[in-house]
């Protein structure tokens, strides 16, 4: 399969865009409702904000031949921490995408799993997991959102398409 360099940076700007949509939203909860417990795996709006960041900085560590062994500091789960190094963590992957190529995409990585388990997989599968992965948890963030009374914001990829 092929998918092109300017696709899938697009779709990295995307992922930044609904996460900083998300963020700014959890932020203007009470700390209660940010730690409300969903009974979900990450069980909190916050908790699952923060497994997404973490999760996004541990694929760029793979990105540049790391192989983290741990997802989460306790620090990540911080309001605060997201919404100073989130920002960064998401700069760094765009800076990263920039300079590939439609073929760089093609290259295969070879990196190890959190439990030491070597993998190899293309570029492209890898970013376009990262994109999929916080589309999946922003869901349920938002579903948290409206389970406590609140809206929230538009997060669709047509929606950010509009915005280009």
């Amino acid at each position: 399969m092929s998918v092109s360099a300017d696709t899938l940076r697009l779709h990295l700007d995307y992922h930044a865009w609904a996460s900083r949509r998300l963020l700014d939203a959890v932020a203007q909860l009470t700390p209660e409702e940010q730690s409300r417990d969903f009974k979900t795996s990450d069980s909190s709006a916050l908790n699952t904000l923060a497994h997404v960041f973490a999760a996004d900085r541990l694929w760029l560590a793979r990105m540049f031949g790391e192989s983290p062994t741990k997802l989460l500091d306790p620090r990540d789960r911080e309001l605060g921490v997201l919404t100073k190094d989130w920002p960064v963590v998401q700069q760094r992957w765009k800076d990263w995408a920039a300079p590939l190529s439609d073929s760089d995409f093609q290259a295969k990585i070879s990196y190890r799993d959190t439990r030491g388990n070597p993998w190899e997989q293309p570029l492209w599968q890898i970013l376009l997991h990262v994109v999929n992965h916080g589309t999946h948890h922003r869901g349920q963030v938002s579903g948290f959102l409206r389970a406590m009374g609140h809206q929230p914001p538009p997060l669709d990829l047509i929606a950010f398409y509009r915005t280009r």
